[in-house]
């Protein structure tokens, strides 16, 4: 479908430049990608696109295999496809109710927090996978927004370097995290907290992931160490914060995940490929392109 010049009924971001556009602002939308544009990188085509692409290529030794992979991926796919879904079925209960004034009542309000957070969401992982391309892209192949077989959860990111694989979990929550001991006298009880709100059942979600990932690569005949990541993309860190484990699961922020992925590792520029194909094709894209 081709993009179509809207006033805008909620905030984004211009996804070339990133400038923000504000409600009741004009903005070109692809329902395709579920982007938006300003008019000034509309005209310009490709030359107004920014510094944080939402892809970039792979290392060399890489190119040609993830060429031959089944299904491209789009960092943050999955959760704008669901703030579209949500978005589109409240204007069409407005539409329904409303009729003629439906336009007015439209912008006159605006989609709960529950449905923007799906966009926020997406935006958090766009922002992530640019930093890490930028980042650990010419030492890794990274593969986004992966359909678990059998269960509607997905795979934020996923990231094979040299340190092994890293599944990745993006998170957009506003507010200070921090690890808390709760634990009574003489008993140690660490938790996650994130503005104040004890989050650490988020570190729990990686035992299916983990599971999905191993089966993707049984058999692939390499020594593989598989680790897993929470990264806080929008949060607040103490001056002198740390990341830290949660139930095995690294805590963290991007600059710091780029610096563990970095480090290195028994898997080869060729082991590195070969276990990136078996991870395409067990974890297909959520979402093709």
């Amino acid at each position: 479908m081709a993009d179509r010049l809207l006033l805008l009924r909620f905030p984004g971001n211009c996804c070339d430049c990133r400038t923000a556009l504000g409600r009741g602002s004009q903005g070109w939308w692809d329902s395709e990608t579920g982007s938006i544009k300003c008019s000034t990188c509309k005209d310009s085509g490709d030359e107004g696109r920014s510094n944080l692409p939402t892809t970039q290529p792979p290392p060399a030794a890489a190119a040609d295999t993830l060429s031959q992979m089944p299904g491209g991926s789009r960092a943050g796919g999955s959760a704008q496809m669901m703030f579209q879904q949500k978005h589109q079925s409240r204007e069409s209960r407005i539409n329904r109710t409303w009729g003629p004034l439906s336009g007015v009542v439209k912008f006159l309000s605006d989609d709960p927090q529950s449905t923007k957070a799906w966009a926020k969401g997406s935006e958090g992982e766009r922002k992530l996978a640019a930093y890490l391309h930028r980042t650990v892209g010419d030492r890794s192949v990274m593969l986004h927004d992966r359909r678990i077989p059998g269960s509607r959860a997905n795979i934020d990111h996923l990231i094979v370097a040299a340190s092994g694989i890293w599944i990745v979990d993006c998170k957009s929550y506003k507010g200070k995290v921090e690890q808390r001991d709760v634990g009574k006298w003489l008993t140690t009880d660490n938790r996650l907290y994130v503005d104040g709100r004890d989050r650490s059942n988020l570190a729990n979600g990686f035992v299916k992931q983990i599971v999905a990932v191993l089966k993707a690569i049984d058999g692939a005949a390499i020594d593989i160490g598989v680790m897993a990541a929470l990264c806080f993309v929008d949060s607040d860190w103490s001056l002198f914060a740390k990341p830290f484990l949660q139930g095995g699961v690294l805590v963290t922020w991007p600059r710091m995940l780029s610096r563990a992925i970095s480090e290195p590792g028994p898997l080869r520029p060729d082991d590195i490929t070969h276990v990136a194909r078996l991870l395409g094709a067990g974890l297909p894209a959520a979402i093709s392109t």
